[in-house]
This record gives structure tokens, C-alpha cells and sequence, in this order.
């Protein structure tokens, strides 16, 4: 049974890494879970700070803990590098806690894709700082980031 295909499709250029990243920071910002996990192959792997996880299942039930924790999250991915079939990836991501507290958490992330253009492999690397209500700088309603608002090097993350 073959998995959808998902474009653009490795061996990615320059172009097709950076619309692969976007699509991917639309997906996140959606905060739907089981939209998202349709992005990964049925056992893909992942490494998420210390949590292992395997498969679209999996997945999603990372996800719904994570969005459950995590409120008012909005997400800024930028390209870091792409070979063929790879993208390294360096974003931040602003959220509260269910108390009130904000934070900003950065991170670079690692993917490998399958041929049909799903992400096979993804390796992410994330640390958290408390900021304040008045440092937050992702203002945009719930959903993807409007095109015309600042990406990670404007903002000097």
C-alpha cells in the first residue's frame, strides 16, 4: 500500500527546502494534530527533547499533549541548510502555560524525507526561556504566520 505523496519532493534545490519548511511552520501553527502527523511517514521517527516517538499514532498523541500544555502557541521556522533529501531547520516558538506564564523556546530540528516527499526522520533540539507578556513578538491570530510578518532573522532570533 503506497503512502500520499507529499510535495516538493527530494532531491530538493534551495527553493523547494525553504517551501518545505514553511509548509511545514503552516501545518504546526494550525495546531491540529492529526493534520499534522499526515506530513510523516507511518513510522516515522522522531526525537523530541528526551521523548522518543514512532509512527503516526504516536505522533498525534505527542501532539494533543503538547497543544494541551502549551497555549496560545505560534511557531517561526527557518531554513538552516538541505541536501537532497535532508533539512536542517532553526526555529522559535512563543506559548504560555495554563498559570499565565509566557516563554520563547528555541530550537533546530533535523529531517529526513522519504522519496514520496514525507518526513521519515526528524530530530529536535529545544530549550525554554521565561520571557515577559511585553517581550513576546509572534502577534498574529490563532493559524499560519501572515506572509508579511517578520521571519527569525528580522526579528534578530
Amino acid at each position: 500500500m503506497s503512502e500520499q505523496v507529499r510535495p516538493p519532493l527530494p532531491p530538493f534545490h534551495y527553493e523547494d527546502a525553504v517551501l518545505k519548511v514553511r509548509k511545514a511552520e503552516d501545518a504546526w501553527n494550525s495546531r491540529d494534530p492529526q493534520a499534522v502527523s499526515l506530513a510523516y511517514t507511518e513510522d516515522s521517527r522522531w526525537r523530541n527533547r528526551s521523548e522518543f516517538v514512532c509512527g503516526r499514532a504516536d505522533i498525534v498523541a505527542f501532539l494533543e499533549r503538547k497543544w494541551s500544555r502549551e497555549l496560545d502557541y505560534r511557531l517561526i521556522k527557518e531554513i538552516w541548510s538541505h541536501s537532497d533529501d535532508r533539512i536542517a531547520v532553526r526555529f522559535a516558538y512563543e506559548w504560555r502555560d495554563a498559570a499565565g506564564n509566557w516563554f520563547r523556546s528555541y530550537g533546530n530540528e533535523n529531517w529526513a524525507f522519504a522519496e514520496n516527499g514525507l518526513m521519515k526522520v526528524r530530530h529536535a533540539s529545544i530549550n525554554d526561556v521565561p520571557i515577559s507578556e511585553v517581550e513576546r513578538l509572534f502577534h498574529w491570530p490563532p493559524g499560519p504566520r501572515p506572509l508579511d510578518h517578520p521571519g527569525l532573522t528580522e526579528l534578530g532570533l
